[in-house]
């Protein structure tokens, strides 16, 4: 990733609107900023949320609160606790998210 024209500056995250994206089940809410071509979120997942398509798009994912269900298309599955992140190519691996107890996730896209 090359970041290009990008002065310093801070985010509030409390300060960022907040919208809802229903999943299969449950709902992820969303506080996302846009930098240019970057997309960077906090995502809450409610209990029991499921995503509602398989993602395609590249990310870099870390778990700040709760745990996190990672199932790949081919069938692999990864668990992330709190501290712990993902990375992925666009394209290279559809991927999809579910939580039993909820989750706060930290996205760099």
């Amino acid at each position: 990733m090359e970041i290009g024209n990008l002065p310093f500056g801070t985010t509030d995250w409390n300060t960022v609107e907040r919208t809802e994206h229903k999943g299969d089940s449950g709902m992820a809410y969303w506080r996302t900023r846009q930098f240019g071509p970057i997309r960077v979120r906090m995502v809450e997942y409610t209990p029991g949320y499921l995503a509602d398509h398989w993602c395609k798009k590249g990310h870099v994912l870390l778990c700040m609160e709760g745990e996190l269900h990672t199932e790949l298309e081919d069938g692999r599955t990864f668990l992330l606790t709190a501290g712990m992140s993902y990375q992925v190519a666009d394209n290279a691996e559809a991927h999809r998210s579910s939580t039993a107890t909820g989750a706060k996730l930290f996205i760099v896209d």
